[in-house]
């Protein structure tokens, strides 16, 4: 299975983030814009892991201590592409999110988990390959704050072309 450990939003936040992802949709000329099922934040990306993996990321989640905390959206913004470029939407610097992302690496590298070693930038990818128009002036963000009360151990899968996200495991607030 391809598995991620996210943090999923609410509907509320969702609707939010996808006013901003269908504003840069109305423009686009062409791109791959991300559903509303599947808008989260990942922590981290683990990658093809067999059942006993699956079972050690559940016990690494289950021995992070997880207390509620407070994540805002800052800015949108996109990382240039060959191809198009990949849209995104920024949070503003949060030390807990910091702190757990570390610390679910950490423990997973111990228990010898490949892990990118690349600096963490929170964010939410809304669209990819995308290729707007001369002149387009990227959207305002609402400084829109939401309650982190679980993490998420996501599958990643195909199913009849389109990309699916469902959630296999949840870690909630100690």
């Amino acid at each position: 299975m391809r598995l991620f450990i996210a943090i999923n939003f609410p509907d509320d936040i969702k609707a939010a983030i996808a006013e901003i992802r269908d504003n840069i949709k109305e423009a686009a000329l062409r791109g791959n814009f991300t559903v509303n099922n599947n808008l989260h934040l990942t922590l981290v990306f683990l990658g093809e892991c067999n059942a006993q993996q699956t079972e050690t990321v559940k016990a690494i989640m289950n021995s992070t201590i997880l207390s509620e905390f407070t994540l805002m959206f800052d800015k949108a913004g996109c990382f240039k592409r060959d191809g198009g470029n990949t849209w995104w939407i920024g949070l503003k610097e949060s030390k807990p999110i910091s702190v757990l992302q570390i610390n679910l690496t950490q423990q997973l590298k111990q228990k010898e988990f490949i892990i990118e070693n690349r600096i963490y930038t929170p964010h939410i990818t809304i669209a990819r390959e995308v290729i707007l128009p001369a002149g387009f002036v990227k959207p305002e963000v609402m400084q829109v704050g939401f309650s982190v009360k679980s993490i998420d151990l996501m599958k990643s899968e195909r199913i009849n072309g389109k990309l699916i996200y469902t959630k296999i495991y949840a870690k909630t607030v100690d």
